[in-house]
């Protein structure tokens, strides 16, 4: 909304004073009479401090230059006033140009936090459970809040009865059958099926498939319904549906990225916000669509906005490393969602190749080719991919990679005196870097640092050969 329509002034003194002042600016819900090809669109102000359009005709002066254009010009309320406001000196389109916001976005490799004075004296004095009572299902959850993407090659069965061990939630994959959740619900993951989230996107067959896996499993906590564009008002009428017909169902909403957004979803039934566009590992959509926001600041922004509404919010996307998850939580999200970080594990699934002595796990993005093509046929004609397919080194079972990134964590707590994962937005300070890491040295990681082999493959090496 045009900001002078907000003022109470009793003159157009005053308000010309203001307005020379301040950027000039124009909502797009701001009424405007129809497009003319013959003018630009002016504002003018009166002594009632009303704003009035006017037109301005192109290649006449304010003068006139003949009486009968001027009476003409009179006559329509077509030329500027004398007494125009000093808005007339820049005519607006008739066109709401492109803005600019000016203000510095950040990642999680822009900042690093700063310690503080710390009465812990180990990392096992800090907890990493929290404790939600959720807004809008008001069910109460108990946990560690790291949490598998819902990739299908990350959001696997196996990998959620592994972080069910750790407290930590599995946002299984939607490609799962109703018979195969009903299998696993009643075999090896009938103690894991707490500790996951079952995705859905909005279409209505993904609503019926929804409806039968519920049906099979009651048990399920969680419902997860992504997006990749979560700013549709489709995305939000079916988070409303879904709301209406599971009130008792804890939902995870996503994705967006800036706090209004976050707002409207939670207003509309989500208990929980997906947080990010773009940040992934094996995610293109910066790349072809040039839409996205730096993580740190979008995880900022919208944790702000939900949790002024006691909603909750998910960092989902961007961490390459232990550290980015840390920086996530004290950023201010509840949850911290990962794709790529816990790719390549003998949990996940996806092909498993040998090149030379070396073995890679094949990861890729949802929107990726190798997904369309798996899931739907391949890419439809009036799209492009927006994922890639990456091969990453085979890294061993994924609970050892899991136990390090809860250990950074834990550290992270003690250097700024957070004796509970709550705490650590609170006691965060970050400080802006031009750079994080010495790299004097190669980069070589902490976790499974040997070379490994996938367990099938080294049966096969490893069998005695017949007499």
């Amino acid at each position: 909304m045009f900001w002078a329509t907000q003022l109470s002034i009793t003159t157009t003194k005053k308000l010309m004073f203001w307005a020379t002042t301040q950027p000039l600016r124009l909502s797009p819900r701001w009424p405007m009479p129809p497009p003319s090809p013959r003018g630009t669109m002016m504002w003018s102000m009166s002594r009632t401090a009303k704003l009035q359009p006017q037109m301005w005709i192109r290649g006449s002066s304010s003068s006139g230059s003949s009486n009968n254009n001027n009476n003409t010009n009179k006559n329509n309320n077509t030329q500027l006033s004398k007494q125009a406001s000093p808005f007339a000196r820049s005519p607006l389109s008739l066109f709401i140009m492109p803005r600019i916001e000016t203000e510095i976005k950040l990642d999680f490799k822009d900042v690093l936090f700063r310690p503080k004075r710390s009465s812990l004296s180990s990392r096992q004095q800090v907890s990493l459970e929290r404790t939600f009572t959720f807004r809008n299902s008001k069910q109460t959850w108990t946990g560690v809040p790291i949490i598998a993407a819902n990739m299908d090659t990350v959001g696997t069965f196996e990998v959620a009865e592994v972080l069910a061990k750790r407290k930590c939630l599995t946002a299984v994959h939607k490609h799962y059958t109703v018979d195969q959740w009903t299998a696993w619900s009643k075999g090896s993951g009938k103690e894991a099926v707490s500790w996951v989230a079952v995705s859905t996107g909005i279409l209505e067959k993904d609503m019926v498939k929804l409806a039968e896996i519920l049906k099979a499993v009651p048990s399920i906590p969680m419902i997860c319904v992504d997006v990749a564009n979560g700013y549709s008002d489709a995305f939000v009428e079916c988070i409303r549906g879904v709301r209406s017909q599971y009130p008792d169902k804890i939902i995870m909403a996503g994705n967006v990225v800036t706090g209004e957004m976050t707002e409207e979803l939670i207003l509309s039934g989500a208990d929980i916000i997906k947080v990010g566009i773009g940040p992934g590992s094996v995610c293109t959509t910066r790349k072809q669509t040039g839409v996205g926001y730096p993580q740190l600041s979008a995880v900022m922004e919208c944790a702000d906005a939900a949790h002024g509404l006691h909603g909750c919010i998910i960092s989902d996307g961007g961490c390459t490393c232990p550290g980015d998850v840390c920086k996530a939580f004290g950023g201010g999200a509840d949850f911290v969602m990962l794709g790529g970080m816990l790719a390549g594990h003998e949990e996940c699934s996806g092909e498993t190749i040998k090149e030379g002595n070396d073995y890679f796990k094949v990861f890729y993005g949802m929107s990726s080719d190798t997904a369309m093509k798996k899931h739907v046929g391949g890419v439809a004609e009036y799209r492009s991919s927006e994922g890639k397919t990456v091969k990453v080194p085979y890294r061993g079972p994924v609970d050892e990679t899991v136990r390090d990134i809860l250990g950074g964590v834990r550290s992270a707590c003690t250097y700024v005196g957070a004796a509970l994962l709550k705490e650590l937005s609170k006691r965060t300070t970050f400080v802006r870097v031009t750079q994080q890491l010495n790299n004097a040295f190669p980069e070589s990681t902490k976790v499974n640092p040997c070379k490994m082999e996938p367990p099938a493959k080294k049966q096969r090496t490893e069998a005695p050969s017949g007499p």
